[in-house]
């Protein structure tokens, strides 16, 4: 009898053993989006999370876990899971602010990235709007401070920085309402809760060429083309923007920099791979994105830069609640 019960020991230990062995992925990945439903970051995640699907044995589930102060809610949230690379979160740059917003206590070298890519963000108003231009709109802003009501997503997003900037560099004031990502401020403006909304031109392409939002600058230093019309540069109408923009988007995902080395190679290989393919090229062209493709290291750095500069600029804003030198964020 002992005999056989030593034998079944042996047996379940090995089979332990053998679970402990498999490579990375041996089972699902979940990507917690920490932006909301039908926005950039989402709709990125999304895409190149079924791309990255075909070169891993295994499926990845993308849920959307929101909320807190630039996107915090999911950075703790996958924060909080362990470092074995099941966990990931879908990230993008407004994400840097969060620490200095008093979101989280960590500097941005906590994840392991991957850039899938970005778009640049544009002022646009409801289809009915009376503001036929960023001039009337900013007079307007001008002749009553704080009663034109504006939406981007979450305080800190790269949306909210670029309508602080716009405000800063054109002397206007609006009411800032934060949403909960970029789909439901633009819902907002279409539903004329709000005046005004700062989102991507990729977020908004489909609702410009439907004719729901009437675009009226880019905050880029180029114009842009789309829906038959020249969308013209912030930069040619006022001067001085250049101090505080362009803030560029960095989207994609990310793991604990702390995950092993198996499963940042795994994870490397099959962004790189997914990237490489014309299923990206294709998607990005469609909707209005510019490829990036940094992952590790090259991330890492990239990410520091924006964590700097927008906490600085933050800083100088006069919205920032935690001085960046306290988290070692060095300056620009």
């Amino acid at each position: 009898m002992k005999i056989l019960l030593a034998g079944a020991a042996v047996l379940v230990a090995g089979a332990g053993s053998s679970v402990m062995a498999q490579e990375y992925p041996y089972r699902d990945i979940t990507n917690a989006v920490v932006w909301g439903a039908g926005g950039g970051t989402d709709s990125i995640n999304r895409m190149i999370m079924a791309e990255m699907e075909a070169h891993l044995p295994v499926s990845i589930n993308v849920i959307n876990q929101t909320g807190g102060v630039a996107g915090s809610n999911g950075m703790v949230y996958v924060m909080n899971q362990p470092d074995d690379g099941y966990t990931l979160a879908g990230i993008s740059e407004s994400n840097v602010t969060a620490a200095v917003q008093g979101g989280w206590d960590k500097k941005f070298d906590f994840w392991y990235p991957f850039v899938v890519g970005g778009s640049p963000d544009l002022i646009s108003v409801p289809a009915d709007s009376p503001y036929g231009s960023l001039q009337d709109l900013v007079q307007a802003a001008k002749d009553d401070p704080g009663s034109i009501p504006a939406a981007a997503s979450g305080a800190g997003s790269i949306h909210h920085l670029n309508l602080l900037a716009i405000e800063k560099g054109a002397g206007a004031e609006f009411k800032f309402v934060p949403y909960q990502g970029s789909a439901a401020g633009q819902e907002a403006a279409m539903a004329g809760e709000v005046a005004l909304v700062v989102t991507s031109l990729a977020e908004q392409a489909a609702l410009i060429e439907g004719g729901e939002l009437k675009p009226l600058a880019m905050l880029t230093p180029e114009s842009a083309e789309i829906a038959g019309m020249t969308v013209p540069s912030a930069f040619d109408l006022y001067d001085g923007l250049d101090a505080y923009l362009p803030l560029k988007q960095a989207i994609g995902f990310a793991v604990h920099a702390s995950a092993p080395d198996e499963v940042k190679a795994t994870l490397t290989e099959a962004f790189d791979a997914a990237m490489a393919g014309d299923a990206v090229a294709e998607w990005a062209a469609t909707n209005h994105y510019d490829i990036g493709g940094q992952s590790g290291p090259e991330a890492q750095a990239l990410f520091a830069n924006l964590e700097s500069n927008f906490a600085y600029t933050l800083q100088e804003l006069g919205v920032a609640t935690v001085d960046p030198a306290t988290l070692g964020i060095e300056k620009p």
